[in-house]
């Protein structure tokens, strides 16, 4: 068994629209049916036991591939991963198949994958695989890279109303919203939060002057960076005392309850270590309390107690603390409920204040506490009590938060009760925090969860908002670039500002920010990213659904222009139309509940599309009484349609006119495939609610020339001759190509033409069939890039498809395509039509433009 390729699918998908890796398998007939392989089934249950049945839905052995998908599932679920999602799907190439698996996180999906190979090979061999280290080391890894808990709430709460999300960083930067929507958070925090306002909490004697300042209740003491003087505070203070760094988070550095100079010292050690500046307050007795204010509401709050074990009267406080620490809700870091207890020099020095080490063995019901701090990051555990909340106290910590300007804020209380005011039991605020952890709410020890990422996304998005801008897919066969650019042209005549990926660059309000090919995902991902866009309009390419899937979770409007016969056949094993319709399809099943799909009616692969969308569907093509168009409007659904010297939209009985004159693009309706883009790109931005007197007035403004549109039926007139330069370069667009120039008067009709080397020898020579009946003059030429052909290989075979033309008498074959088209243009006379197929788009109009003097 043999994986030539491995591709990570990071967006909805020809398979489904989970995330998954994709694998190209080949095998051999051994590996058919792993009934074949002795022994091998059991040597592989032995090692994984968790495997489900390997056999397929009629019973049958599954083959080796499968096999390998399965296992590797099966290991991201037994490391704690919500994977479900496995296929296989044969390709026409025997003894190659792909398998396909859902992951959660790429790292984790890839190691999988690696392990699940290891295993699989093991198990053949007959040689062990310690399986239950590969799935702890995929644990690990998952714990790792997956969002924790605050950020994973808030990230769940916006899938769950709909609001796209983007993770920026490996930690917890996250992006909801796209465009000019987007705002974002990390961990706890909102982008709405200010610098100043985080620097105020980490300071925690400014915070404390500033609260005592509006009358919030606060510990007395002060902030020094010797401990002579921590020890005058102490002893001014007359009561117990609290020592902690200026500018700690997360409890790290915190000693409370500190009375004699020997136990300053050690808190004073644990302090320094974390800043210089060190606090020293009075210690108030009490609970400890933390209180949750999200933009300016108490929303939840929580008991913590420290972290504690308690005595059976036969085990020492070391193996207490280990099976406390198996509790599955306990793990390091953030990324679980709790955290493990750790036995360090301050717990050490917590036991050694109560008679006791490690090794002692507490009687039978002794609380023994471990800290003196109840930090769930220091393995404290927590009660929720937001029903319990005095509003006084609600109200003082909402002042707080105020003050401080914090929008997430967590507020440490200590007091006896929280159902008492703070001023009545002498109890105060002893911190607020920023970026708070929300663990102890989400999954406290005790008591009720608290809806959190629903009440913080709340503050981003009210209600009815889902951080989306208008967003259109556009895909096809032919005519995918230029419907992209009239859609964004019409958007942008309204007044928003419009992101464009296509196969020319990638382009914001009219601005092109990236070129080359941008017809993938990443450069969709980018465009929604930018903080300008208002409209986002994208050619999605088959190439780029194949190697990572959409660059987007859902479309307002996906459009299908055309399914041809003969382009991009035999690459990536899609070897038939169907099958390209099927890569194409996924825009369509992407496209939003509320939103409409608009596909060509009369093609027959673009119109069974229609099934698979989970929106509204608009048809459009050139006849009316089609029998797909036509029964679509007598269910009462939208149709675009071309009637005489009109484009005609309907909805039943309504209809629309735009006459064809005030359409440059389509040349008065002689060239009907750019009536046809015309017809998509108006039921798109239909789709979108643009009215009609704005869309006919986008429509008069666009022109198809070589700043436009570049490449795309681009007219030049030159010493009484025509020149039409296009980038048409498969089959279908050489149909419509011949019938659009066929309406031009022409005395002498010459083409220029090349082909990619990476189309099929059947492909390339229909081209130039097509092209020979059409054309009295053909100039073949070789282009830049041969992709894997050998030289000449390509014109070779344009020349053979020129073989008995029924009207093309002159052939010649040149290198170069810049050459070719000089040459062609040497031969052009008054009358002469030139049509161009040109390769490198925008260098080869720029040399048009030079040689014939336009600029």
């Amino acid at each position: 068994m043999d994986i030539s390729r491995v591709r990570a699918l990071r967006g909805p998908n020809v398979w489904s629209r989970h995330t998954a890796i994709e694998a190209v398998v080949r095998f051999d007939e051994t590996e058919r049916s792993i009934d074949r392989l002795d022994g091998f089934e059991a040597r592989l249950r032995a090692a994984l036991p968790a495997l489900a049945p390997l056999r397929d839905d009629a019973g049958a052995p599954l083959g080796l591939p499968a096999v390998l998908a399965r296992v590797a599932l099966t290991l991201q679920a037994e490391a704690g991963c919500a994977v479900r999602f496995v296929r296989e799907a044969p390709t026409r190439e025997a003894g190659v198949t792909r398998i396909v698996l859902e992951y959660t996180q790429e790292a984790v999906g890839r190691l999988a994958f690696e392990c699940a190979t290891a295993l699989v090979d093991a198990a053949r061999a007959g040689t062990p695989y310690d399986a239950a280290a590969a799935i702890a080391k995929l644990h690990e890894l998952d714990e790792d890279v997956r969002l924790g808990p605050s950020t994973g709430a808030i990230v769940q709460a916006a899938v769950s109303r709909g609001i796209p999300f983007r993770r920026l960083t490996d930690g917890s930067l996250v992006q909801f919203g796209w465009g000019v929507h987007q705002r974002r958070i990390q961990a706890a925090e909102v982008d709405a939060t200010s610098a100043i306002a985080e620097s105020i909490a980490q300071d925690k004697e400014l915070t404390k002057q500033l609260l005592e300042s509006i009358g919030v209740p606060v510990p007395g003491g002060g902030s020094v960076d010797e401990i002579e003087d921590a020890w005058a505070i102490m002893q001014s203070l007359g009561a117990p005392a609290v020592v902690k760094p200026r500018d700690g988070s997360q409890g790290r550095g915190v000693t409370v309850d500190v009375e004699t100079r020997e136990q300053l010292e050690a808190a004073w050690a644990a302090a320094y270590d974390i800043s210089s500046d060190v606090i020293v307050e009075r210690y108030i007795p009490g609970d400890d309390w933390r209180l949750l204010v999200v933009d300016g509401r108490l929303v939840a709050a929580a008991r913590r107690d420290p972290p504690m074990v308690i005595g059976d009267g036969r085990s020492t406080v070391r193996e207490l603390v280990e099976a406390v620490n198996r509790d599955p809700r306990r793990g390091d870091g953030h990324a679980t409920a709790l955290t493990r207890i750790r036995l360090d020099a301050i717990a050490l020095a917590r036991l050694a204040s109560q008679g006791l080490d490690a090794d002692s063995v507490p009687e039978a019901g002794r609380k023994v506490v471990l800290r003196n701090n109840a930090n769930l990051s220091t393995g404290g555990s927590a009660t929720d009590v937001t029903d319990e909340v005095h509003p006084e106290v609600a109200a003082r910590a909402v002042e707080a938060a105020k003050m401080i300007g914090l929008h997430i804020c967590g507020v440490d209380v200590v007091a006896r009760s929280i159902a008492e005011p703070l001023e009545a039991q002498g109890g105060g605020i002893v911190e607020v925090n920023a970026a708070p952890g929300l663990r102890m709410h989400l999954a406290p020890s005790y008591g009720r969860p608290r809806p959190l990422g629903e009440a913080i996304v709340s503050t981003l998005y009210p209600e009815g908002r889902d951080g989306r801008i208008p967003t259109v897919s556009v895909t096809g066969t032919n005519g995918k670039t230029t419907t992209v650019r009239l859609i964004a042209h019409l958007l942008a005549s309204r007044g928003l500002k419009v992101g464009m990926t296509n196969t020319d660059g990638v382009y914001v309000d009219g601005v092109q920010t990236d070129s080359g090919d941008c017809s993938g995902p990443k450069s969709a991902r980018n465009v929604l990213m930018h903080p300008d866009v208002g409209a986002a309009v994208f050619e999605t390419a088959r190439g780029g659904i194949l190697r990572e899937g959409l660059g987007f979770d859902r479309c307002k409007v996906g459009v299908v222009t055309n399914i041809g016969a003969g382009d991009h056949l035999g690459l990536n094993h899609i070897e038939t139309p169907e099958e390209v319709a099927w890569v194409k399809g996924v825009v369509v099943e992407n496209v939003s509940p509320d939103g409409m799909a608009v596909l060509n009616g009369e093609d027959p692969l673009c119109a069974a599309m229609a099934d698979r969308c989970p929106g509204s569907v608009t048809m459009f093509g050139f006849d009316a009484s089609h029998p797909v168009l036509e029964s679509h409007r007598a269910r009462g659904h939208r149709i675009v349609f071309r009637r005489g010297a009109d484009i005609v939209a309907a909805h039943r009985e309504r209809e629309w006119r735009i006459p064809l004159s005030g359409v440059p693009l389509a040349h008065g309706g002689a060239v009907g495939f750019q009536v046809a883009n015309a017809m998509a790109a108006i039921a798109a931005v239909w789709a979108l609610d643009m009215d009609w007197e704005s869309i006919r007035r986008g429509l008069a403004t666009f022109v198809s020339d070589a700043g436009t549109v570049p490449g795309r039926f681009n007219v030049f007139s030159w010493r009484g001759a025509t020149i039409v330069a296009d980038y048409g370069h498969n089959p279908d667009a050489m149909h419509a190509l011949v019938q659009a120039v066929s309406t031009m008067q022409a005395r002498t009709r010459s083409v220029v033409i090349s082909g990619a080397g990476d189309r099929r020898d059947e492909d390339l020579r229909a081209q130039t069939r097509i092209l020979g009946a059409a054309f009295d003059e053909v100039i073949l030429y070789q282009d830049a890039a041969q992709r894997g052909r050998a030289d000449g290989e390509v014109v070779g075979l344009l020349r053979e498809g020129l073989e008995g033309a029924a009207r093309t008498r002159r052939v010649d074959a040149i290198h170069g395509e810049f050459v070719a088209i000089d040459a062609a243009l040497e031969r052009l006379g008054e009358g002469d039509l030139c049509l161009v197929l040109v390769d490198q788009v925008r260098e080869a109009l720029d040399h048009i433009a030079m040689r014939i003097g336009v600029r």
